[in-house]
């Protein structure tokens, strides 16, 4: 188990005395691999500087999961979720796919909203026909595909949803072999046809888009998923930020 913290100055305060600060929303990321901090940390401080970051890593909690299901896991997310609030957080973003319904239901517990990473995507997703969803591990599929059936039953639509699973794609990303892991998957997004869009159902796979030659929309969820939260956390929650 790892945690790491890092917290990023706040704006001046249009109507402060000079030198005065803004407190920043204190964001938690809740991960389950660390290659996920970094990622964040960017797109932070691209496009969300007013906000500050406290990444709790827990592997433990996918290598669970993927043996034993989510159900065994739930109360450690809820706690971790709920440790999280108690510490600052005025939101929290859960960026594992397997573990994002298990996280959201701990939000009454928290007392903070908690999203899933790939709502916002899945909310994309869900108001197209016809949606490939790659995924690296088999235990996502699922989650990722009940998400999306949960977006379009709130948008009444009825997408077409083929799932393709990159064979090999986990044992290099388990091994540390990320180049090779994006190369993987970028090649099982080039394969995909009659599709409206491909969908990347990993956080982890988000770089895998820039490697596709693809001339099919690829959608990842790392920076509508962060977009989402720090609204959150500022208190300017959107209608696809949270489950309702």
């Amino acid at each position: 188990m790892e945690r790491r913290d890092r917290t990023a100055g706040g704006p001046v305060a249009p109507d402060a005395r000079p030198g005065a600060v803004i407190t920043p929303a204190v964001l938690a990321l809740l991960h389950t691999s660390p290659v996920h901090v970094p990622v964040f940390e960017a797109l932070r401080d691209r496009h969300h500087p007013g906000t500050a970051l406290r990444h709790l890593v827990r592997e433990d909690l996918l290598a669970r999961a993927r043996n034993e299901g989510t159900g065994p896991v739930a109360d450690e997310v809820a706690g971790a979720v709920a440790a999280a609030a108690a510490g600052g957080a005025r939101a929290v973003l859960c960026t594992c796919s397997t573990l994002g319904a298990v996280a959201e239901a701990a939000a009454a517990r928290a007392g903070v909203p908690v999203l899933r990473v790939d709502r916002p995507m899945a909310a994309a997703a869900a108001r197209l026909e016809r949606v490939a969803v790659v995924a690296a591990l088999a235990a996502t599929v699922g989650p990722t595909v009940a998400l999306i059936r949960e977006e379009a039953a709130r948008s009444r639509t009825d997408p077409r949803l083929r799932t393709h699973l990159v064979p090999g794609a986990w044992h290099r990303f388990a091994s540390g072999d990320r180049e090779g892991y994006l190369d993987a998957v970028a090649r099982a997004v080039d394969a995909v046809r009659d599709a409206d869009a491909v969908l990347l159902a990993q956080a982890s796979m988000a770089d895998a888009a820039e490697r596709a030659r693809t001339a099919l929309p690829v959608l990842s969820s790392p920076a509508s998923g962060l977009r989402a939260a720090a609204r959150a956390a500022s208190g300017a929650a959107g209608p696809s930020s949270a489950r309702p």
